[in-house]
């Protein structure tokens, strides 16, 4: 019965996670990438200006 027991555990974990993520991602809305475009290209200009001073 202890053996069954310990073979649980793993399968109560997995539902509970599985249950888990369902209902964190129920919130999540569908977005664009466009703002995380916008920072890699705020960055990618940031980076190729020429270093001024010493």
């Amino acid at each position: 019965m202890a053996v069954l027991a310990w073979l649980l555990i793993p399968l109560v974990a997995a539902v509970g996670a599985g249950l888990w993520g369902s209902w964190a991602n129920r919130t999540r809305r569908v977005r664009s990438d466009g703002p995380e475009l916008d920072g890699y290209a705020r960055f990618r200009e940031a980076m190729e200006k020429p270093r001024t001073g010493g």
